[in-house]
């Protein structure tokens, strides 16, 4: 049981539930006290003890009933046509040939013990050998669609496959009647492998698929995301942004608690004769980020920056500040909306006033330098996210030397590709010369390096 709690977690796990190393001790002692002969009870015990929201326990819950639902071996088609026949006409049975004696009494004791087990009908036996040769075929590694087959020779090998096929020769020249029930039986026991495998792989192989599918995400261009895949796009965002929380997190927890300072606790608590009564600690003042985004979203970067600040404004816990501004032609600030509206209303709402029309960086920069240039601060980073194109228009670069000489860092994320900047109407090589960082930014993953350096820097 212990090897299928096991199991259990690696499916749980991916069906989207948390299970961490503690939790599943906690479950194994639940099971421990509440055994498993009641699986409702069992069920209850797993959910109290493993979800710790109500989509986790709707997952867990789908995830159990799939676990432990054993696929039913079909019953041999033999068996239920000559039971069909008898109850249809109990009279005939006598004279129903060769084929009704061959069903009757029990097998040959030279047989195998899988062709004993397929001619007795015993579908309890059935199911379990079939558990047992999952397991010894690590059913559970199974990862993708294409490993149907050979973990279907796995299972059936283990389960003695090759004395089977002896079986069947053996008795192809002695009793042909036989022979023909113990293969339909076969083919039953075949489907009932098959119907265990696809169970095995929508337990096991969900995590790799989705894996396989966030990593596609994370490194398709943003600007060309699909309407369906958008929303799977934003739940990416929020998973990296949540790991970059815990990753960043953790560190200022440390720095608020600060480090044993032995010489000043051995000093202050000398009358004690060195005993720590008293301790002290080493702290040392880190700024937390303080972050202005300048995001443009005109039709060609509306998308980028739409999953820009859905992840600036999901790192809450770690930046202390953030004030986002879109533009076009003008600028507004937009942190008000983003905080209060949810991401489609808020981008919505955004769009609808300075979105898709022609980009104008230079008249952008004066509404910046007019109304907000006070946000800035020495621990102020700046980031600009924008492909640097202002329609010919003047670039007023000398306000964004300004702002990067007001602020800790300017940071410029371009979605073009490094060949294009500085080509047709593109700004990009003259505003590079006051930024402390340019970097590409068109897909989740290059969005979320340079998040995470720029969030470092404050470490």
């Amino acid at each position: 049981m212990r090897e299928n709690l096991h199991r259990f977690f690696r499916a749980a796990r991916g069906a989207g539930v948390h299970v961490s190393p503690a939790e599943s001790i906690d479950a194994m002692r639940a099971v421990a006290q509440v055994g498993i002969s009641d699986r409702a009870v069992l069920r209850d015990a797993l959910l109290l003890t493993l979800a710790k929201s109500q989509d986790e326990k709707l997952a867990l819950g789908d995830c159990f009933d799939l676990f432990f639902s054993q696929p039913e071996p079909r019953q041999d088609q033999t068996e239920a046509n000559s039971e069909e026949n008898a109850s249809q006409d109990p009279d005939q049975s006598p004279s129903s040939g060769s084929a009704s004696e061959a069903g009757e009494g029990q097998p040959p004791e030279d047989l195998g013990p899988l062709a004993q087990m397929l001619l007795s009908q015993d579908r309890s036996a059935i199911a379990a050998a079939i558990a047992n040769a999952s397991g010894a075929a690590s059913l559970s590694d199974i990862r993708y669609s294409t490993q149907r087959g050979i973990f279907s020779s796995r299972i059936l090998d283990a389960m003695g496959l090759q004395r089977l096929r002896d079986d069947l020769d053996a008795l192809t020249a002695t009793n042909p009647a036989l022979a023909e029930r113990l293969r339909s039986a076969l083919d039953a026991l075949r489907e009932a492998v098959r119907d265990t495998v696809s169970q095995g792989l929508a337990l096991y192989a969900r995590e790799e698929a989705e894996n396989l599918r966030n990593e596609i995400l994370r490194n398709a261009p943003l600007a060309r995301i699909e309407r369906r895949q958008v929303a799977e796009m934003r739940a990416l965002i929020r998973q990296i942004a949540r790991r970059l929380r815990e990753r960043y997190s953790k560190p200022r927890k440390r720095q608020r608690r600060g480090h044993l300072d032995v010489r000043r606790t051995l000093r202050r608590n000398a009358a004690w004769g060195g005993i720590p009564f008293l301790t002290a600690w080493k702290r040392k003042h880190r700024d937390r980020p303080k972050i202005v985004a300048l995001c443009d979203v005109s039709g060609s970067v509306a998308q980028v920056s739409d999953f820009f600040l859905l992840l600036i404004h999901s790192l809450h816990e770690v930046v202390d500040d953030v004030r986002s501004f879109a533009f076009s032609s003008h600028m507004i600030e937009v942190s008000e909306i983003l905080e209060k509206k949810s991401p489609e209303e808020a981008m919505a709402e955004i769009m609808s006033k300075v979105g898709f029309g022609s980009s104008d960086y230079g008249s952008s920069l004066v509404d910046f330098e007019k109304d907000f240039m006070s946000a800035l601060t020495p621990r102020t980073t700046v980031i600009v996210l924008g492909d640097a194109r202002s329609n010919n228009l003047d670039p007023r670069a000398d306000i964004l030397r300004r702002i990067s000489e007001r602020s800790k860092r300017l940071v410029w994320l371009n979605p073009e590709g490094r060949l294009a900047w500085g080509f047709g109407d593109s700004e990009m090589p003259r505003y590079a010369t006051f930024c402390t960082v340019v970097r590409q930014c068109a897909t989740a993953q290059q969005l979320e390096r340079a998040v995470s350096d720029i969030v470092a820097t404050y470490q």
